[in-house]
């Protein structure tokens, strides 16, 4: 090979790195990069993240997640300023609400006529698409029970009894979304004066008002509290971990919500968002929900997890998500009126 066949293969070859780094350069600098605002667990951010990515290699997500109340509000006073592309695991009646502020834009994502009814918001085009179902449900320690010679209550109207003073801890719905499902499901059920009488009576025995639609089923399955009112799945799971408990399903019936996903009005990327939302509503997002949740939106895509209560989704109460959102401000404002002076202080 002559000296001038060597450095002209050479130059062929550098020539084409070139391009190759070229290409890799400009695939990188496509990848488009969407912020998304979540109250999702901690542990579905990772899973949820890696399987959206998985199918959709030129976009990266950022989460931003906070518990429900936070983000709501967050995203309110963002209004004028949005920061958000995508909402993707939160409240439908704060996308209600955001969606009557004109907050929302409108899109129906490919697939979504297969789901169920109830998690969609009925709009054409939708203005957002539900996920997941979950409940609120009381998580009895069983073992302080038998210590202290405490029943096992059966019925929410058990739970204003004399003898669980001081001994039931429930979310404050100001901040936790398991907490106002399970309010504004109180004032579904009961009616509104008969809901408020309910609590203050309720309001004698609780402890505190927690941050979260967790903890007071962890605190339960700790035995630190007899009774948690909170999230069905994380005392299903605490059950299943060898907590003490037992996942009551009061008999008059439960609030519940929907976790949805909904684009953000003003979002500079439309494209990804959409993409985004059509996964959301696809059988594998589905079946990802339904490793976390009972009920999804797939009718086709069944889930029990273990130690889950069966009459869940039988006794979900005829709740209206948009009565949820349009009324959500003036509930949360008569029930830190009557009862915030018993919530917990709040982390800083």
């Amino acid at each position: 090979m002559t000296m001038m066949t060597t450095l002209r293969r050479a130059a062929t070859l550098g020539a084409v790195a070139l391009a190759t780094v070229g290409l890799a350069g400009e695939a990188w600098a496509q990848k488009t990069r969407l912020t998304v605002y979540t109250a999702i667990e901690n542990e579905q951010l990772e899973p949820f993240k890696k399987a959206f990515e998985a199918d959709n290699p030129n976009i990266e997500i950022a989460w931003v997640r906070d518990s429900t109340g936070v983000m709501t509000a967050k995203l309110i006073a963002e209004k004028d300023n949005p920061r958000a592309d995508v909402v993707w695991g939160l409240a439908a009646s704060s996308l209600g609400q955001m969606a009557s502020m004109g907050m929302i834009e409108p899109y129906t994502p490919a697939g979504s006529q297969r789901l169920k009814p109830i998690f969609k918001s009925g709009k054409n085009p939708e203005t957002w698409v539900g996920m997941d179902a979950f409940l609120a449900v009381v998580c009895f320690n069983t073992a302080e029970a038998d210590k202290n010679k405490k029943p096992k209550p059966a019925s929410w109207a058990d739970l204003v009894k004399p003898e669980y003073k001081d001994s039931i801890v429930m979310p404050n719905p100001a901040s936790s979304g398991t907490g106002y499902l399970t309010v504004a499901g109180w004032l579904t059920i009961m009616g509104e004066e008969a809901g408020w009488k309910f609590m203050d009576a309720l309001h004698q025995n609780v402890s505190q008002y927690l941050h979260s639609g967790s903890a007071p089923c962890v605190q339960a399955a700790k035995g630190e509290r007899l009774i948690g009112i909170g999230f069905d799945m994380r005392g299903a799971s605490e059950k299943t971990k060898g907590a003490p408990i037992d996942l009551i399903v009061p008999k008059e019936g439960l609030g519940w919500e929907m976790e949805a996903t909904a684009i953000v009005k003003g979002t500079k990327n439309l494209d990804a968002a959409k993409k985004l939302a059509d996964w959301s509503a696809s059988r594998k997002a589905n079946e990802l929900y339904g490793k976390y949740y009972a009920i999804v939106a797939d009718p086709e895509v069944k889930s029990m997890p273990a130690n889950y209560p069966a009459d869940g989704e039988r006794l979900m109460a005829k709740v209206d998500v948009d009565w949820m959102a349009k009324n959500r401000d003036r509930i949360l404002a008569e029930w830190t009126k009557r009862y915030d002076g018993k919530s917990a202080p709040k982390a800083r």
